[in-house]
């Protein structure tokens, strides 16, 4: 696959784009509700298929069809990252209105290290062929962990990463507004929001561990597999925001996720033994993840939306007038903030 130079300058300058068109469009803090969720939802499923079709057009059906595996793998495993999000906003009682904000940080933070995580994997498999047995190997496993694991719960309480960062980091129990940083009596420490988005981007860099090598198994193209994950993750927020209070309906995902996890694996375990198209490795993919959705969804029905019930990390509030007066931002002008509203909409 001939990719010119020209191209990924074209794919970053859309990515980019796109990340500032959604940066403008919430530049204010507010509740993203479920409508909103599923027009942006639309928009970022439009791009990434539309672009499969460009792939399509440009460099032929089977590339296409790499492309849009390699997508529907990255989408499908991300839910997992989507409901991992909504424990960790849950025990540290984010408000809804700053989600955005950490979400949006979080994925810019994701692209970079996929990428990076990318360019590292596509140099292992140039140099030693032989590294694709063990991505098999360690998909196949972690297929298998996922899958006794699937009625376990993610505790943040109980994160070895929150427990150094709060024993290096000095941090206030309350949010003052968007910032993650506060100046307060001339010291500068971090707000629960600085935690939250620490976690959040160790969770999106365990993630990638898992499906990076999975989008290998079903093309090698440097292009695909970072366009198939870059696509894939610029919609996350969105689906947060329209899954996040039904993670309680998909009790069957998990174990969906595990299979493809170990079908990927066994496809590259064969991949000098017997090739198996990527057609019907699509369509593998398609049917395991579709009948665990409708599976789900019949298993559940009636239940409708809820919060997310889980273990408080801490006793988390939001920063009364008078303690956001008292404070100062690290980078930037004070902003005002009108009288009982409990808010800092200032810029970091």
């Amino acid at each position: 696959m001939a990719v010119p130079l020209w191209a990924w300058f074209a794919v970053l300058g859309v990515i980019l784009l796109m990340l500032a068109v959604d940066l403008v469009a919430h530049r204010k803090a507010h509740v993203i509700g479920v409508r909103e969720a599923a027009v942006w939802s639309i928009v970022w499923v439009t791009l990434g298929a539309a672009f499969g079709v460009l792939v399509w057009t440009l460099w032929g059906a089977e590339f296409g069809q790499q492309y849009f595996a390699g997508y529907l793998i990255e989408k499908s495993l991300a839910v997992d990252n989507v409901f991992v999000w909504a424990i960790i906003f849950a025990a540290f009682a984010v408000p809804r209105e700053y989600q955005h904000r950490v979400l949006f940080l979080g994925v810019l933070g994701a692209l970079i290290f996929r990428g990076i995580f990318i360019a590292a994997g596509a140099a292992l498999i140039e140099n030693f062929s032989w590294i694709l047995y063990v991505f098999a190997a360690f998909l196949i496993y972690t297929g298998w962990r996922m899958f006794r694991s699937r009625n376990d719960h993610v505790h943040p309480e109980n994160s070895r990463i929150l427990k150094v960062f709060r024993r290096f980091v000095p941090m206030t129990d309350a949010y003052h507004g968007q910032r993650f940083l506060v100046r307060k009596a001339g010291i500068v420490v971090a707000t629960p929001l600085l935690a939250v988005l620490v976690l959040v981007e160790i969770t999106d860099v365990i993630f990638a561990v898992d499906s990076i090598p999975a989008i290998f198994a079903v093309t090698s193209e440097p292009f695909l597999v970072f366009t198939a994950n870059a696509f894939a993750i610029l919609g996350l927020r969105a689906m947060y925001f329209l899954l996040a209070d039904l993670i309680h309906r998909f009790i069957y995902l998990k174990i969906g996720l595990a299979f493809v996890l170990i079908w990927v694996g066994i496809k590259m375990l064969l991949l000098d033994v017997f090739y198996i198209p990527t057609t019907i490795s699509l369509a593998v993919v398609v049917t395991i993840i579709t009948v665990s959705i409708v599976a789900s969804l019949r298993a559940t029905r009636g239940q409708g939306r809820r919060d997310v019930q889980t273990e408080a990390a801490g006793a988390f509030r939001i920063a009364t007038d008078e303690e956001l007066a008292a404070v100062e931002p690290v980078f930037g002008r004070r902003g005002r903030v009108p009288a009982g509203s409990g808010q800092d909409h200032s810029d970091e």
